[in-house]
Formats: C-alpha cells, structure tokens, sequence
C-alpha cells in the first residue's frame, strides 16, 4: 500500500515529535528564571527528554539525534562546545544498555533510574568542566543541578507521555 503525499507528511511530522519537544526543552531551559544564583544549578531538560525518548523510542532518538540536540544546547548556551552533546549521548547509551528493564519497570523504577544515571552526568560535567577551567571546581552547583532534574522528572515525564500517546501511538 502506498501513502499519499499527505499521509507521508503526517508520519514524518508524528516521527519529528520527540526531537521537536527536546529542542523546545532546549528553548525553555534557556529562560532567565529571575532567582538568585539560579543558572548554575537550573534543571537539565533535555537529560529528561533523551533518557524518556531512548526508552520508548530509540527509533526516534538516535545518538546522533542526542548528539545534535546537545550541539544546539551548547551552541545555544555558550558553553563548552561538545560538553551537553556528550554527556546526552552517555544518557543514550546508558538508558539503550538497560532499556529492557526500564521498559518493564514501574514509574518509580524508572524515576529512580534516572535518578542514577543524572548522579553519573553529575560526575561527568563535573570532571569537564573541571578539566576544561585546569581546577578543581565546586561540586556543589552540579550536584544541586542534578538533584533539581531528579525532582522535576516526574513533571516533565507526564508531559512526554501526553506528548507521545497524543503524536505517536494509534
């Protein structure tokens, strides 16, 4: 059976969901929140995004696509180039390593897997940028950063869900 132009249209459109939520993860995260000291330690969005998308559809989320989507968010940022585009391509392969666990798994389960993997981007952005400045910089900004990203999950997850039964299943 053959598709019309239109339905070709519709599939590719349903397909570029999960890319175009994560780039307007990007976008939001990018909003000066005006608090104090808050830019630092603002949630990492887009961690949510690839490690919900690598789960559900890593035919839709490829590495490359993470890599792209972190790309954008240093370009974007101004920071380090290659630094966000890493470590999301390390969620990718983290999530792609358990995926059949996590897929099977209750929410919690799955909370508390990315719970693990943000202490492990933790870590890596902390030894980065680290290295990337020749000294040891303070943990405490990566660390309240991460636990920041834990506690929104929840919030952003339901929303990925909504996104993905509304554009991607039927």
């Amino acid at each position: 059976m053959t598709l019309t132009l239109w339905q070709r249209l519709d599939k590719t459109g349903r397909n570029l969901a999960p890319f175009a939520v994560t780039v307007m993860l990007v976008l939001l995260g990018l909003v000066p929140v005006p608090l104090p000291s808050y830019a630092p330690v603002a949630p990492f969005l887009t961690a949510i995004a690839v490690y919900y998308w690598a789960i559900h559809r890593p035919d839709l989320m490829r590495p490359s696509t993470a890599f792209l989507i972190g790309l954008l968010q240093d370009l974007l940022t101004g920071g380090p180039l290659g630094v966000n585009a890493l470590v999301l391509v390390i969620v990718h392969w983290a999530v792609l390593s358990q995926r059949r666990v996590l897929m099977s798994s209750t929410f919690a389960l799955m909370w508390f897997g990315f719970a693990m993997v943000m202490l492990g981007v933790a870590c890596i952005q902390w030894l980065a940028f680290s290295a990337l400045n020749a000294t040891v910089l303070p943990f405490n900004p990566v660390l309240f950063q991460a636990l920041l990203t834990m506690a929104m999950f929840p919030a952003v997850a339901w929303f990925l869900i909504r996104v993905h039964r509304a554009f991607l299943q039927g």
